[in-house]
């Protein structure tokens, strides 16, 4: 949360809950995709394609064209309950029933047992197939038993979720049908802020809904994110609210452009604040769905972070572009390569990296065997190293080893250093008003290095921070078994 204005419902779920939704496991991919016919038949965007760009033109002939592939998604699952919710005394139904229990409800040692209710949901959803594959939002289908599909022609469709992507927030659904209308998917990499763009879905469940605006912003990660997302969302101004969750947004000339997917707001309503995720990223995460029932993802091997103002004085820099590797995995496919501790990588197979996240999306959307040229600053050169990546799995954590040993204070800085078992310095205490804490250093944090130089005791953090010529100190720290850069500034 941010300020008490990041919520969960407004965020993360965007789809208009009937009953407030449990946590649900997620469900698995359909075995049916095995057999499941390519999206190759995905429309794509005609060459030569012209919006309506004069000031005061109708939308009316593009909201005509895409209002019929938008559709609603409407989603039930029966609550649970424990063993004691689900039983009631006999005095509950007697109080209703006229002082008798009602036939057919009788249970031993006078105890009854209630029906679990249903919990509902509302969202949205894109045809991007004629035989009826649907683009929406893994939160508005996650883990319910039935999903039912409302076309814009008030027919309505039971439908499978062919499978689901939390990472990126999205999900495939299908239905029987054959010659659906569709909307043309357009290249997200395209767009342009202060675009025109129209948000299409059914917010609050009052039914089909257009409204318009601009794009904001691109590249937009939302507060709060724990780095396990993949999030490089488009912003927009267009009114987007409850039960708008996985439906449409368009450019001026009808083109799907993104799939709607978080708001920010203190009330849960719209104050201007939308996230769409971007169509090209929809598009190749449908066609992993959809050909192997799951997202395969690339591993390069590497732990790494954004480049702050202060790191990039501390390492010489010019700038605050790339990514800095703060830890190299052993025998990933980037130690094998040769990348090292320190290395900014400035290149991705063949395209500059803005930042930390843009990397990340970089690699998860390059299939795992690739080999690709990754670039990097090192001591001041530019080398290129040819990476073969490896397949992403999930990381487990692992705790650093205990501290014990020679403790002493680095009294200016607010914190207290002892030396650790794994031969680094410990943080043993921080003033949380202290230096050290608002440069982010944690109690537990392992310090390795001081500007490039290991360090194993605290006396030797204590000299190697004791610099006269005002730059920030680049620290390594270990913590949670990976290693990240930190820079220390004195006042």
């Amino acid at each position: 949360m941010t300020n008490g204005y990041w919520r969960k419902g407004a965020v993360a779920a965007i789809a208009a809950a009937v009953v407030s939704m449990a946590a649900w496991k997620a469900p698995q991919a359909s075995s049916y995709l095995a057999a499941a016919t390519s999206t190759a038949a995905v429309a794509t965007a005609p060459a030569g394609v012209v919006p309506p760009a004069v000031a005061g033109a109708s939308y009316a002939p593009v909201v005509e064209r895409v209002m019929p592939a938008v559709v609603t998604i409407r989603v039930e699952k029966r609550a649970s309950f424990s063993p004691t919710d689900q039983q009631m005394p006999d005095e509950f139904f007697r109080q209703f029933f006229g002082g008798q229990v009602p036939r057919g409800q009788e249970m031993p040692r006078g105890r009854r047992m209630m029906p679990a209710p249903v919990e509902r949901g509302l969202g949205s959803g894109v045809l991007v197939t004629k035989d009826g594959y649907i683009l929406t939002n893994n939160h508005v289908v996650d883990s319910a038993d039935t999903v039912k599909v409302d076309l814009p022609d008030h027919r309505t469709f039971t439908a499978k979720v062919v499978g689901t992507d939390p990472a990126t927030d999205l999900a495939v659904v299908k239905i029987n049908a054959s010659n659906l209308p569709t909307l043309v998917v357009g290249d997200s990499d395209a767009v342009k802020v202060g675009d025109v763009v129209l948000a299409v879905g059914n917010p609050l469940g009052i039914g089909e809904t257009v409204t318009s605006g601009i794009i904001s912003a691109k590249g937009r990660q939302t507060p709060g994110d724990d780095g396990s997302s993949y999030q490089d969302f488009l912003q927009t101004d267009a009114a987007i609210n409850h039960g708008n969750s996985g439906g449409a947004l368009v450019n001026a000339a009808g083109e799907l452009v993104g799939i709607n997917s978080q708001i920010l707001s203190p009330s849960d309503g719209n104050i201007g604040l939308g996230f769409a995720i971007p169509s090209n990223l929809a598009k190749h995460v449908m066609d992993e769905i959809v050909t192997n029932g799951s997202v395969r993802r690339a591993k390069l091997g590497v732990t790494i972070q954004p480049i702050t103002p202060d790191m990039a004085q501390a390492m010489n820099l010019a700038s605050t572009k790339g990514a800095v590797v703060s830890g190299v995995d052993a025998g990933s496919p980037a130690d094998k390569a040769g990348l090292k501790q320190g290395d900014v990588i400035t290149r991705f197979n063949g395209k500059d990296v803005a930042d930390n996240n843009q990397l990340r999306l970089q690699v998860a959307d390059t299939l795992p065997g690739t080999k690709v040229p990754v670039t990097v600053l090192r001591d001041g050169r530019t080398e290129t190293f040819d990476v073969t990546l490896g397949t992403l799995e999930s990381a487990k954590a692992a705790k650093n080893g205990g501290a014990n040993g020679e403790q002493s204070g680095a009294g200016r800085f607010g914190m207290s250093l002892q030396s650790d078992d794994s031969g680094g310095v410990a943080v043993a205490q921080l003033d949380p008003n202290g230096i050290a804490a608002e440069s982010g250093l944690r109690e537990g944090d392992v310090i390795t290095k001081v500007d490039g130089k290991a360090v194993k005791t605290p006396a030797e953090v204590k000299s190697a921070l004791d610099r006269k010529d005002g730059k920030p100190s680049l620290l390594v720290v270990q913590r949670d078994n990976q290693s990240l850069f930190l820079t220390l500034r004195a006042e």
